[in-house]
């Protein structure tokens, strides 16, 4: 039986094996091998039974049982006796060779079978080889296949038996005639020869120590004959490559006389081949094994063939490399190992060879030349020590290539050369200059145009890899050291090693710290006469200067400062000390920054301030003008780079001011004017620091010599006495002139200033306007340079700065600032007024800014001159537009600045009211601008000249501010101007105003007043406020006025603010009106006469005007005629047109003004809306199968009316009043209008309307209830609630029919959570509703009724004995709805009130269980309600209780298990889960068999494609596991089951069924059955899940159990499923027919 049932298991796998699946197909050949895992013997006999009986099978599955049978055989080979080895040799035998014709999968399976039992069993599978391998007769491809390949995997096997093989084979070769034969032969001879060449050389291993390789000799030579003379003729390259490929390995067997004698032939012939062969590796690898067997017999035939190898192996080198192609790769390799054999042969010839041609044109012969020559210096350096001069001198035309690739391989071979002794030969330092010169390429990728067969570039640059390459030979050679060092000093300072600074300096480093590590105290520079080492003075300029920019270069600044540091003792003997604490901090310094936030001018000053201590530290006249000697020369240098040179110039100012030779100092001032190249603005602007630098110590001899430059002829267009000017053109000339005007200013700004007042209007003004103009104070003639203007601003301002700082500069008497003052305007004058460009204004304004400071004071017109031109050159230029990246913004800012500081300083002349009044009357204009970013800027200047004249105030007398009303009147508006920026500096003008006031009125600086303190609080508030808060603000501000505004100055100031009522921003206007109404709020009685007018023209003046005030004023009026007659009021605004416009909706939103107004009103509104009927049925179309509901007017205009008064803030504690009516007629407003139309003119007009987009709020009738329900919310307090359901969505489901019922559901929940107290009232209103003609309004009133039972507030209130009555009333509701939701609320007890479910568990079980028998719902939607209640329940009510109606519950669900919706198979498993925790582990029998009949389908359904089914079964079995009275189920069950976590379904299934079986081995066959039922499920994922629990199942039964288990039908069945259409199910068929092994 056992012996049936497996071979009828293999039977219906084999007969599998044909899927058209992929995965099928290998699952079902996995599931063979792993029958074969415990069957071997019994795979491999039902294997080759299946391929005998199933002749016409077709290749393809024969190859796949072939190699389940390699597999078997593999894993079990010492298992298998000589019988079943033999019947396996025999298949796979015939398989192989069944058909002539080549398939190759097939055959070479059958092979592969072969091959695995040849391992063990060599001689049987040699003995049936042999016997298919006659002699005389072809034998089969994959015969000679076969053997290769046993020769490889059982060497020691299978070389006895080469002898015989080849006397047979050597026959063959002449009657060998298909190609594809030939290379099957020439793979045996490789792999023969192969084979044999390991064996003997582990003859030590060998079962056979004895054989030698003459054994083989002569049978090789035969073969070599054929395969060389005859088949290496072939016009078949596979069979050229065939042979190549065999002819490496055999020539290592040939005797060694004949291999001499064939190599004049076999070399040729091996060469002729790479024309023939586009992938030539196999040809160069097999040269390669011959050259190393011909060497090794030390043939002389090499000589001979020498040039001919040569060329042709050079060929192959200057082939270029694909880096997509390894062949090319591996041939190169293999190319450069038979170089490696000629040059150890013949290394002079190998030279002769190479070299010559790297003097060619062609970038690929020179770039492969040089690898070769790489090669051969490593690894044939014993025979190349010898040529390397020869080697050396040959490099020089290298050195002058410009090819990238060539470049990167000279650099490799100049590595290569470091390494063995090359560059401590003559002519080495040639090839150091030329890896500096590498280093110095640019950073970016080297330029390269690529032809259609150029290489790729490198991944590494030629710079990348000449600093590797110097680093690597500088720290790792130690024979570098004595060639490296001091030469690499002399690459520190000519300019084009400049981008090689930074590798440079790191090798240096380096190799100087190993230098003083040998002698600490040696000075590591030895001149010695070496007049080409830089001196002290060079390397210190250099390095200091190319620090300045410390991040170019890969970080050259820290490199060249480590150096600095390195060398202190060869720079100066004093240096040591103080540099050791100096350079670390500097180099702190940039590595706390990167590029982007290092400050460039904090960074020079602290390399200026380290080079003033050095020089302080040497304190050596003479050394200190040597450097500055080697600053200048060094100067043109930086020609190309401004910035390095503008920081040189410093450094050259600082060091002519260290010295104390007046004439060295002199000399050089007169070569940097002589030389420096004034076109350049850095250089002029380097030049100018250098003379201001030079004249903190030296003012006298630098005033001087700038005095003998500006009398000379520079300025003459003629030749003149200075011959270096004979050409400048006129522009140039200006250029001049602005530099030598910047070098006054700077001398002024950095003279001493106890020597400058003397010195600035006779010697630096004098000359700054003579260099200016030709005329002083004079006829001007106008120049048209701009940085000739700028520069003379900029000098006068930093002159005047300098007078102003000078402790004499208060009373100092500048003649010249009259001229000066009007100099600036007029460059003030001559900028366009629209645009930013430069910044002469901003150095023009600073420079008046100091000027206004000095005496003479100006003239008033003149100050009004300046004023008014400042500000019309700022106010008016345009704001940068949006997404434009210039650099006018930081201008800009700094431009309004000075203006802001100019302003301040003319002001600080006259601190009186009048004066303020001035300057406020310049700035008037702009504040009323149009233009908002005009009124922003004057705001701003307003509010810093207010907040500088109350810091400065200081009284002497008490005089009234008798223009604070005036001021008030114009600043106070701009609180509500567009901007925020600009109503924040407005608060701030009134709150300065108003301490000015104060001020005058006697208090002092430090007194604070509390409602003037509030402005702050208000401004802070106005940065991005609500429209309604910002009037609110300017009210509050106008309060703060009122109070403190003197009696007299309230005309002047409300006379300013009607003025302002025309304001072009109608914000300003809006907010003078209501400064206006708050100012006059004690005369509203005036307003109240006047009620009779406002009612009559109130319409006709809201459609004239739209201005806020008016609107106000409106309002105002409204209020007071309904004061006194609200009903009239009420039932003429509600005849307005529908939708109300905008003015309406204010009207109504005034009606709220007064709590028992708003009472009244929202009363009259209630009535209205509950009054009439919501809507009309009518048939748009007579053929309509449904009515349309069409809205009635009154009641929407009630709604919608009712909507703008609860709007109204102060409606609130009407709103409380009525709440209770209120929520509870919009609820049901709402419920009635879900799904109503509007009246068809009403439609027309919404979608005018919205199409115009004027209507603020729809007018759809359910929409306007919804919002008109939130005004009451948000009215009533309950904000939260309107919060809570906008994040629920829960406003947007009232709206819809679909969503209606959660809708409310969510409303009541929040109600009970934010607003439990106002309940009693709203459930008492709400009761009424259960007799509603409207079943929408039932359904809903018993929505909102169910939720608030999940909540423990209606417990708190006692309300749950009433809420329960209504419900239970309503369960024979004819609404299926209402009885669903009457279940729902019922089972929300068990949330709101879990202590009252015991009490009223009877009742509420009976509700439940009648819902599960509810047959009037044709969709079982009240039975799943009832079902999900119960699951709430149960683990609340009495035991007792339960236990009656357990078991007619599990019956009663069990159908829904595997219901078509998911809903109900969820709830159904959830419920049972609950049944049984219900229980807990204490059930009875009968209940207990509802559990064990679950377990199966709760198993499969955890792969229920819905997610909520599948957890349901995760509950539902952690809830059995007690009940199964097994704590491992148990224990599993809450492991693995758990909510969240990931479940490994083949894992936890094995398990359970392992306890199932272990503890409960009888429901094997219950289970089972239930397995096969859902074979045929509908879902595919639980179809897969069946036969996995079915092969768990069989795989852990215990064997006297397995009778139990019904073969026929199982097998049967998974036959079956193994035709399912769906691959995932045949897969997990297969899976489980593997398992059934057990059964064997």
């Amino acid at each position: 039986m056992s012996e049936s049932y497996v071979k009828r298991l293999f039977t219906i796998l084999l007969d599998a094996v044909t899927d058209k699946d992929p995965q099928v197909q290998e699952q079902v050949c996995g599931a063979l091998c792993a029958l074969g895992e415990s069957q071997p013997v019994e795979a491999l006999r039902a294997c080759a039974e299946h391929l005998r009986l199933h002749e016409k099978l077709a290749h393809p599955y024969r190859t796949m049982i072939l190699r389940v049978m390699e597999t078997v055989v593999s894993s079990h080979i010492g298992e298998l006796d000589e019988d079943v080895a033999r019947a396996s040799i025999l298949l796979a035998s015939s398989e192989m060779t069944r058909v002539k014709e080549l398939v190759c999968d097939w055959q070479q399976a059958a092979s592969n079978v072969l091959v695995a039992v040849g391992k063990r069993f060599i001689s049987s599978v040699m003995e049936e080889m042999l016997s298919k391998f006659q002699p005389g007769v072809l034998p089969h491809h994959f015969v000679v296949q076969t053997l290769a390949n046993l020769s490889v995997s059982n060497v020691f096997g299978m070389v006895p038996f080469l002898t015989s093989i080849l006397n047979t084979m050597l026959p063959m070769l002449s009657a060998a005639k298909p190609d594809l034969m030939r290379v099957v032969f020439c793979s045996a001879l490789q792999r023969f020869s192969e084979s044999t060449l390991e064996y003997l050389a582990n003859l030590d291993q060998a079962p056979d120590p004895t054989v030698r390789k003459d054994a083989f000799a002569t049978d090789i030579f035969s073969a070599y004959d054929i395969l060389f003379h005859h088949w290496l003729q072939s016009r078949e390259a596979k069979l050229r490559l065939a042979v190549v490929e065999a002819l490496g390995p055999m020539s290592h067997l040939l005797p060694s006389e004949k291999l001499e004698e064939q190599l004049p032939k076999l070399l040729p012939g091996l060469l002729g081949l790479y024309k023939k062969h586009a992938e030539t590796v196999h040809v160069s690898k097999s040269l390669g094994q011959i050259l190393e067997a011909a060497a090794s017999v030390g043939s002389r035939t090499l000589d001979v063939q020498l040039d001919s190898l040569l060329a042709a192996l050079h060929a192959q080198i200057c082939v270029p490399v694909e880096s997509s192609s390894p062949l090319v790769v591996s041939n190169q390799k293999e190319v450069l190992r038979c170089f490696t054999v000629l040059a150890c042969c013949s290394p002079d010839r190998l030279l002769a060879f190479l070299l010559p041609k790297l003097d060619t044109s062609n970038e690929r012969t020179r770039v492969g030349t040089l690898q070769v020559v790489r090669h051969v210096i490593n690894s044939a350096a014993a025979q190349m020590e010898v040529k390397q001069p020869f080697i050396l001198s040959s490099m020089k035309l290298p050195l002058l290539d410009t090819n990238s690739k060539v470049k990167r391989a000279v650099v490799q071979v100049i590595s290569a050369m470091a390494h063995h002794g090359y560059l401590e030969q003559p002519g080495g330092e040639a090839m150091i200059e030329y890896i500096v010169q590498q280093c110095a390429l640019p950073p970016v990728a080297e330029p390269q145009k690529l032809g259609a067969d150029s290489e790729a570039p490198a991944v590494d640059s030629v710079r990348a890899i000449s600093v590797s390459t110097l680093y690597l030979v500088s720290t790792t050679v130690d024979r570098m050291g004595d060639v490296l060092w001091p030469y690499l000093l002399e690459f520190l300072i000519p300019v084009r090693f400049t981008g090689a600074l930074t590798p440079l300096c790191r090798s240096l480093v380096h190799l100087a710290q190993k230098r003083q590590e040998a002698g600490a105290h040696a000075l590591l520079i030895q001149y010695n006469g070496n007049v080409t080492l830089p001196s002290p003075y060079a390397m210190t300029t250099r390095l200091l200067a190319v620090s300045s920019s410390p991040y170019l270069g890969d970080g050259r600044g820290a490199a060249s400062l480590r150096l600095l540091s390195v060398l202190h003792r060869d720079i100066h003997p004093m240096l040591g000390q103080r540099w050791a604490t100096a350079i670390p901090l500097l180099l702190e310094h940039l590595d706390g920054h990167t590029e982007e936030t290092l400050s460039r001018k904090e960074w020079e000053e602290k390399l200026l301030t380290f080079l003033r201590d050095t020089l302080a530290v040497v304190s050596d006249n003479t050394w200190i003008c040597q450097l500055s000697l080697e600053m200048c020369k060094q100067l043109p240098n930086y020609n190309g780079t401004p910035l390095e040179k503008n920081f040189l110039y410093k450094c050259i100012g600082t060091t002519l001011g260290a010295a104390s030779s007046k004439e060295v100092v002199r000399k050089h001032l007169q070569e940097l004017l002589e030389t420096a190249r004034y076109q350049e603005e850095s250089e002029r602007e380097g030049l100018a620091c250098c003379f201001g630098i030079c004249a903190s110590s030296h003012l006298d001899d630098t005033l001087a010599q700038l005095e003998d430059f500006v009398k000379s002829d520079v300025f003459r267009k003629s030749a003149g006495i200075f011959n270096i000017f004979k050409d400048r053109s006129e522009n140039e000339v200006e250029k001049v002139k602005s530099t030598l005007i910047l070098c006054y200013g700077h001398v002024a700004a950095r003279a001493p200033r106890e020597l400058l007042l003397a010195r600035v209007e006779s010697d630096i003004f004098r000359n700054m306007s003579q260099c200016f103009s030709t005329k002083v104070l004079g006829i001007k003639v106008e120049t048209k340079d701009p940085a000739l203007r700028l520069c003379l601003a900029q000098s006068v301002c930093m002159a005047s700065q300098a007078i102003c700082s000078s402790s004499r500069g208060s009373s100092f008497q500048l003649l010249r600032k009259p001229e000066l003052v009007a100099q600036m305007m007029e460059f003030i004058k001559a900028e366009p007024p629209d645009s930013l460009r430069t910044p002469i204004r901003k150095k023009a304004m600073l420079a008046c800014t100091y000027l206004v400071s000095l005496e003479p004071a100006l003239e008033g017109q003149v100050q009004a001159d300046l004023i008014h031109s400042c500000l019309h050159g700022v106010m008016a230029v345009l704001p940068e537009p949006e997404g434009v990246d210039g650099n006018q913004e930081p201008l800009y800012l700094d431009t309004v600045q000075a203006l802001k500081d100019l302003l301040t300083s003319l002001l600080q002349r006259n601190m009186t009211p009048q004066g303020l009044q001035v300057m406020v009357e310049h700035l008037s204009p702009w504040i009323k601008s149009p233009r908002g970013h005009e009124r922003a800027r004057a705001l701003g200047l307003s509010a810093r000249l207010l907040q500088y004249f109350l810091k400065h105030l200081h009284i002497r007398a008490l005089v009234p501010f008798h223009n604070l009303g005036l001021l008030l009147g114009l600043f106070s508006p701009r609180c509500a101007d567009l901007r925020p920026a600009t109503r924040q500096e407005a608060v701030s003008c009134v709150y300065s105003l108003l301490y000015l006031q104060l001020g005058y009125e006697g208090f002092s600086h430090d007194y604070r007043d509390d409602a003037v303190e509030r402005l702050l609080a208000l401004r802070d508030g106005l940065g991005h406020p609500e429209p309604a808060i910002l009037f609110h603000t300017c009210h509050s501000v106008a309060q703060i006025i009122g109070k403190r505004l003197p009696p007299d100055q309230l005309i002047s100031l409300l006379l300013t603010l009607f003025e302002g009522l025309g304001d072009p921003d109608k914000n300003c206007s809006r907010a003078a009106t209501v400064i206006i109404n708050c100012l006059l709020k004690e005369r509203a009685n005036v307003l109240l006469e006047k009620v009779p007018e406002i009612v009559s023209v109130l319409r006709s003046k809201l459609q004239e005007t739209h201005g806020e005030h008016v609107l106000q004023a409106a309002q105002h009026s409204v209020y007071v005629l309904a004061a006194r007659h609200h009903a009239a009021v009420v039932s003429s605004l509600l005849g307005s047109p529908l939708p109300f416009d905008s003015h309406t909706c204010s009207l109504w939103r005034a009606l709220a003004v007064e709590p028992g107004l708003a009472t009244q009103v929202l009363g009259l509104l209630l009535e209205k809306m509950s009054r009439d009927v919501p809507f009309k049925e009518s048939r748009a179309f007579l053929l309509s199968s449904a009515p349309d509901r069409v809205a009635t007017l009154p009641p929407l205009a009630a709604t919608c009316a009712l909507y703008e008064v609860a709007s109204a803030p102060a409606s609130g504690p009407a709103v409380l009043e009525l709440y209770p009516q209120l929520f509870a007629a919009l609820l049901l407003r709402v419920s009635c209008t879900v799904g109503v139309q509007l009246p068809r003119n009403l439609q027309a007009k919404e979608r005018k309307s919205a199409s115009s987009g004027l209507a603020s709020r729809s007018l759809e009738p359910c929409s306007s209830a919804v919002d008109a329900l939130q005004a009451v919310l948000l009215r009533g307090g309950n904000d939260d609630v309107v919060q809570h359901m906008e994040l629920e969505g829960g406003w947007q489901l009232l709206r819809t029919s679909a969503g209606h019922e959660e809708g409310v559901t969510r409303l009541a929940s929040a109600m009970a959570k934010f607003a439990g107290p106002r309940l009693p009232l709203m459930m008492k209103a709400l009761f009424a509703t259960q007799s509603s003609v409207y079943e929408i309004q039932r359904v809903s009133s018993t929505a909102f009724l169910a939720e608030l039972l999940s909540s423990n507030m209606v417990n708190d209130l006692m309300l749950l004995e009433s809420l329960l009555d209504n419900l239970l009333a309503r369960q024979k509701d004819m609404c299926a709805r209402v009885r669903r939701l009457v279940l729902r609320g019922l089972a929300n007890i068990a949330s709101g009130s879990p202590d009252k479910v015991r009490a009223h568990g009877p009742q509420l079980l009976t509700a439940m269980i009648g819902g599960l028998d509810d047959g009037d719902d044709p969709h079982s939607l009240v039975a799943l309600e009832a079902m999900v209640g119960l699951a709430r329940l149960l683990d609340l009510v009495e035991a007792w209780d339960l236990r009656s109606v357990l078991l007619h519950v599990a019956i009663r669900i069990r159908p829904f298990f595997d219901s078509e919706k998911m809903e109900f198979r969820s709830a159904s498993i959830r419920l049972f889960g609950h049944l049984n925790k219900a229980c807990q582990g204490d059930c009875e029998d009968v209940f207990l068999e509802q559990v064990v009949g679950g377990l199966a389908p709760l198993l499969l359904h955890l792969q229920d494609p819905q997610p909520p089914v599948a957890a349901a079964c995760r509950f539902a079995l952690r809830m059995c596991g007690p009940n199964l009275e097994c704590e491992e189920l148990a224990a599993i069950f809450q492991k693995h089951l758990q909510e969240g976590r990931g479940l490994h379904f083949g894992e936890f299934l094995n398990t359970t069924c392992k306890h199932l079986m272990h503890h409960f081995p009888d429901l094997l066959g219950r289970l089972l059955s239930t397995s096969l039922f859902y074979f045929k499920s509908s879902w595919e994922d639980i179809r897969a899940a069946a036969p996995m629990l079915t092969g768990f199942l069989v795989l852990h039964v215990e064997a006297e159990r397995r009778p139990q288990v019904d073969l026929e039908q199982l097998l049967a069945a998974l036959q079956l499923l193994l035709k399912d259409p769906a691959p995932a199910v045949r897969v997990k068929a297969a899976e489980t027919l593997g398992r059934l092994v057990k059964f064997a």
